[in-house]
């Protein structure tokens, strides 16, 4: 009988293997499509995606805003499949996001999109997917079969590709993630460190995950992968938003989970860990050395790394925490209750 979390520990540490596979094979994909989105000069992106897929959309959107200065927006898919509306997406960019490629809102979500105007782009764990179908362009994230439920691999791969093709828009090299699969190497072999984290919220029953910028985004991924696989609550919030309120709900019982990475969001951050600072919270940080050394505990990221790519990097100690963590409560990550791999959401 193969040992609890099994699946999921082989894929988190399949993730720079994964990376140089896209680096190294994906580049003719990835300069098509940029090639067919600059000719086609969208006025603005939208992101379509559930769950973890969506997340690496949020990941996208700050791409947009902030590198193609474009404005860009989280499609809600119930507007087209339930609501039968028909927005006019002349010049717009509609990208899918989706490691199966199944779900058939978003795949009738790219199909409205198009017949709508809009330039669509499928980003998928499978070539051959209805929603790699529906759309002009496809980009194949070359993760490999993913077994275990909670998406590891797929998400890191589905962020190196929209990197990749937001890089490319830009005029940027292709050598800019060349250093980050060794990075990641070295990250990951810190995962007995982790793993003796884990015990420190072995007993909470909720949490809050919270972060700034680029980092936002792997909040709420962290928060998701904590939340399927060892059956607590947690919430995630940006460092802004969790000082407009949710500050009130924190004490010493309610551990905080902060990402502060170089850059201008971990600058940010800086008055959110003051504050929880302020209130007796339990802060763990995952990010650059000052601020671990600050928090109650935390993993130190790996330095000089740019804060576009540094997303890719902060959600694996907290794929490892919820791996570790779902183990020692006793439970199986690999396989949640009630869960499936593919959601088939109308």
């Amino acid at each position: 009988m193969a040992r609890a979390g099994a699946l999921m520990s082989a894929e988190i540490a399949e993730q720079p293997a994964v990376w140089r596979r896209q680096l190294e094979e994906s580049t003719r994909q990835v300069d098509a499509v940029a090639r067919r989105i600059a000719e086609y000069d969208p006025r603005m992106i939208l992101f379509v995606g559930r769950g973890t897929s969506d997340h690496a959309g949020l990941y996208g959107k700050y791409l947009t805003e902030i590198v193609l200065q474009l404005p860009a927006g989280m499609v809600s898919p119930s507007t087209m499949t339930a609501y039968g509306a028909r927005p006019a997406l002349d010049r717009v960019l509609m990208i899918g996001v989706s490691q199966s490629g199944g779900s058939p809102d978003l795949v009738h979500s790219l199909e409205v999109a198009r017949q709508q105007g809009a330039l669509t782009l499928a980003i998928t764990n499978q070539a051959d997917s209805p929603l790699a179908q529906a759309a002009e362009l496809e980009l194949d994230v070359l993760a490999g079969p993913e077994q275990a439920v909670a998406a590891t691999k797929s998400y890191t791969a589905q962020l190196l590709a929209l990197y990749l093709i937001f890089d490319r828009l830009r005029g940027g090299s292709p050598d800019s993630a060349a250093a980050l699969p060794d990075l990641a190497d070295r990250l990951i072999a810190g995962d007995d460190g982790v793993r003796t984290l884990a015990q420190r919220y072995r007993f909470a029953s909720r949490l809050v995950t919270t972060a700034r910028g680029y980092s936002y985004p792997t909040a709420r991924e962290a928060a998701l992968k904590l939340m399927e696989t060892s059956y607590l609550g947690a919430q995630a919030f940006s460092g802004a938003d969790l000082l407009h309120g949710p500050l009130a709900m924190i004490d010493p019982q309610v551990p905080v989970l902060a990402i502060v990475a170089d850059g201008a969001g971990g600058q940010a951050m800086q008055q959110v860990i003051s504050r929880l600072a302020e209130v007796g919270a339990d802060v763990m940080c995952v990010g650059n050395a000052d601020a671990v050394a600050a928090a109650d505990a935390g993993v130190a990221l790996p330095a000089g790394v740019s804060q576009e790519l540094s997303p890719l990097l902060e959600i694996i100690p907290f794929q490892q925490l919820a791996l570790h963590l779902a183990v020692a409560r006793g439970g199986d990550p690999d396989a949640p209750r009630g869960l499936k791999k593919v959601t088939e959401t109308l």
